[in-house]
């Protein structure tokens, strides 16, 4: 017989002796995994078939956009598992090493989609406020480089986790913690910080940066239009770019603002306030421990849909996404396919 989450012990705080009650999340948790699981795989699925099958001539966005649906897929196919355990009422019935894996992925998959980002809006940055020597420094042989140096830093600034998550047995249940066990959580909040400031905070910064920088250049006469280009294609082009431009700042910003944002603060201050209250009980209560518990889970939901609102970032803002979705035998004339080559590469 289960235990209830009502009055229980909190698994992840033992040491505090704050009963909370969590029985929320068995409903709020499966039922979002389930809509992104749903939503996500159908939306990856067609980008990843858009991008695989139908895109002929890989531009350096569309290198990062690949990599960026990778991502989420990997994370997506991952979710079924975490549905059933919270289903479950926080009984894991898989082994550790599975847990272990797919909290690795869920922080791979949060940190290489923010990575991704930031590359696409550094790329799209130096193309629009730098357009002549954006055909120089941007090309797809250093994309798929700078895709690569990505992955491995994800993957190795994320390897700890592979330690930190574990199995305990807790009453009847066996909890899969997706933090760590609490003798571990001192450490655990140590790398857990420098990889929030290392992996969110700069990255976002830098994107907050480039896309003042853009907005400016957008704004001012003639921004984001390649100098010397004559002509209506050159007009349409640069007015298709800026649209473009203007659809991927509005979502990435979307994607930070609602997904990362509220999940780093929320669990920052959990963190904090669970840490305190191992240093000096009396100094945080068990209500505002159990609140910061509340509001960090209620934004791991939104942190999952960014495997939902990627790409939509690729079939808005991306390079003819939608074009190579439905195209059939239709092809541009040769004279206008080469001026676009030319004024579009850098996008």
């Amino acid at each position: 017989m289960k235990v209830s989450g009502i009055n229980s012990t909190h698994p992840d705080n033992s040491s505090a002796q704050c009963k909370f009650n969590e029985d929320f999340k068995f409903i709020l948790l499966p039922v979002s995994y389930a809509l992104v699981f749903v939503i996500g795989l159908a939306l990856n699925a067609t980008a990843l078939y858009v991008i695989v099958f139908r895109t002929k001539r890989w531009k350096p966005s569309t290198i990062y956009m690949f990599n960026l649906s990778m991502c989420d897929t990997l994370y997506i196919l991952t979710l079924p598992f975490l549905i059933f355990y919270y289903a479950d009422e926080n009984d894991w019935p898989f082994s550790e090493p599975l847990c272990k894996l797919i909290r690795f992925l869920f922080y791979a998959n949060l940190y290489g989609s923010i990575l991704f980002l930031c590359c696409i809006s550094l790329h799209r940055f130096i193309g629009i406020c730098y357009p002549v020597r954006s055909l120089n420094w941007v090309t797809a042989r250093r994309a798929r480089l700078v895709s690569l140096a990505v992955w491995a830093c994800v993957l190795l600034c994320q390897a700890p986790v592979l330690y930190f998550s574990r199995t305990r047995d807790v009453n009847t249940e066996r909890i899969c913690y997706d933090t760590t066990s609490p003798e571990l959580f001192d450490d655990f909040l140590v790398y857990s910080s420098v990889v929030s400031v290392l992996m969110f905070a700069l990255p976002f910064m830098v994107v907050m940066v480039c896309y003042g920088l853009m907005v400016r250049k957008l704004l001012e006469s003639g921004g984001g239009s390649e100098s010397g280009a004559e002509g209506e294609t050159g007009g349409l082009t640069s007015q298709r770019s800026k649209q473009k431009s203007v659809k991927m700042i509005i979502i990435v910003l979307a994607a930070f603002m609602l997904c990362f944002l509220p999940f780093h603060l929320t669990r920052s201050l959990y963190y904090s306030f669970r840490y305190l209250k191992q240093v000096n009980p009396k100094q945080i209560s068990c209500s505002l421990l159990e609140a910061s518990s509340v509001a960090y889970k209620v934004t791991r939901p939104l942190a999952s849909a960014n495997s939902c609102v990627d790409p939509i970032l690729y079939f808005l803002a991306g390079q003819d996404a939608r074009s190579n979705l439905t195209k059939k035998s239709k092809l541009p004339s040769p004279k206008a396919t080469s001026v676009n080559r030319c004024l579009t590469s850098r996008l």
